[in-house]
């Protein structure tokens, strides 16, 4: 029996990602059509021996929330369920205070994931990974590999080549540690809340060592990545598997454009539905666009590569939109032009305006570029006027 954790997160963190998650809670941003905890959801359900999904962190339970979590009950037939924490408690505190849930039906291992990560989750690849190594004690790490300096933003691993063994562990070093970095996707058994509870009481024990104590609940705090991970380091009992298929993190909103793009590519072979298609009638795509069946497309438009379309959108005639996610209830009149952009829900552009914003993509030429989080895109929430044509 297995289970998932999905870590989610709250609404005072994600600040690179504002002005979208003050609509939105993050986590459910359509990417590639659907809201970004869905594909983390998709890829738990397909594991046979998946019985439940958790969601930790600290909403408060909203229309938005309950809504996402009762209709994808009923499209995966799994239970998944929302656990809010009282306080940002890390991404281990958060599992550690809800120890009970997790272990509830005995699971013999458990994943846990950021909710902020785009990836192709080789799950079952994991568990395999962890099988091979004959230790029902071990934890496994998803890690890939970055350059050189983009590694120093990530969670950097050494292993031992022959044996996969995590030997050191540095959250964001100041110098080059190593180019394997660590995906946010961690496969572990029970056995990780007698690590988890040893940092636990080592705070509660800090605590009472002080004077003054800010925070009753501050003992509960625990990240797995600079307490939990640095110290299993070289014990034998963490361990990397490395992909080599696509991985990103959505930081920043221009970010989600480039993960929009890795998961519209990916439904050649896990959705091929969701592709829209040239048809006699309809607008011309080119590449990989999603178009929700609601938005009204005027046939003269031309979309893609890298376009999704969300729901009751309208787009007039001789619109041109490429790399771009368009919310629901937005409006593109005549001839605009959208490039590299979001634009956000209820949104107007004006005729023949154009939106352009600066792609930040991973160098082509580099194998193991990863996704920059700058800013460096426009979002369009404002009615845009047309200008003045002479």
């Amino acid at each position: 029996m297995l289970k998932a954790v999905i870590l989610i997160g709250g609404p005072q963190k994600g600040t690179r990602f504002r002005p979208l998650s003050f609509e939105v809670p993050k986590p459910l941003f359509p990417v590639a059509g659907v809201p970004m905890l869905q594909h983390h959801i998709e890829a738990c359900s397909k594991l046979p021996n998946m019985k439940e999904i958790l969601l930790i962190g600290f909403y408060q339970p909203n229309e938005e929330i309950n809504r996402f979590l009762s209709c994808a009950q009923q499209d995966f037939k799994i239970s998944i369920r929302y656990l809010q924490e009282y306080a940002a408690l890390g991404t281990g505190g958060g599992i550690y205070h809800f120890r009970d849930q997790i272990l509830s039906g005995s699971p013999e291992a458990f994943f846990v994931m950021n909710a902020d990560v785009c990836s192709e989750f080789p799950l079952p690849e994991m568990l395999d990974f962890q099988k091979e190594h004959g230790d029902a004690y071990s934890f496994v790490i998803l890690g890939t590999t970055a350059n050189r300096k983009q590694s120093l933003n990530y969670g950097c691993i050494v292993e031992n080549e022959q044996t996969d063994e995590v030997l050191h562990y540095v959250e964001k070093p100041s110098t080059f540690v190593s180019d394997i970095i660590n995906c946010g996707i961690y496969l572990f058994t029970p056995e990780i809340f007698q690590h988890i509870g040893t940092v636990f009481q080592k705070n509660q024990q800090d605590m009472l060592l002080e004077e003054q104590s800010n925070g009753w609940h501050r003992a509960e705090v625990i990240r797995l990545e600079q307490d939990i991970f640095t110290a299993l380091a070289g014990q034998g009992k963490l361990y990397v598997y490395k992909t080599d298929r696509f991985w990103s993190q959505i930081k920043s909103a221009g970010s989600a454009i480039y993960a929009s793009r890795l998961y519209l590519n990916q439904y050649h072979t896990t959705h091929p539905e969701r592709l829209a298609t040239n048809r006699e009638g309809g607008p011309k795509t080119r590449g990989n666009v999603y178009i929700h069946p609601t938005a009204n497309i005027d046939p003269t438009a031309v979309l893609g590569p890298n376009v999704s379309i969300g729901t009751g959108v309208t787009i007039g005639a001789g619109v041109r939109v490429r790399e771009s996610i368009i919310l629901h209830g937005a409006t593109l009149q005549d001839h605009s032009c959208v490039l590299n952009s979001i634009v956000g829900w209820g949104s107007t552009i004006g005729k023949w305006a154009r939106v352009e914003g600066t792609p930040s993509d991973p160098n082509p030429n580099d194998p193991y570029g990863k996704k920059l989080s700058k800013p460096t895109w426009p979002y369009v929430k404002n009615e845009l006027p047309a200008p003045v044509k002479s």
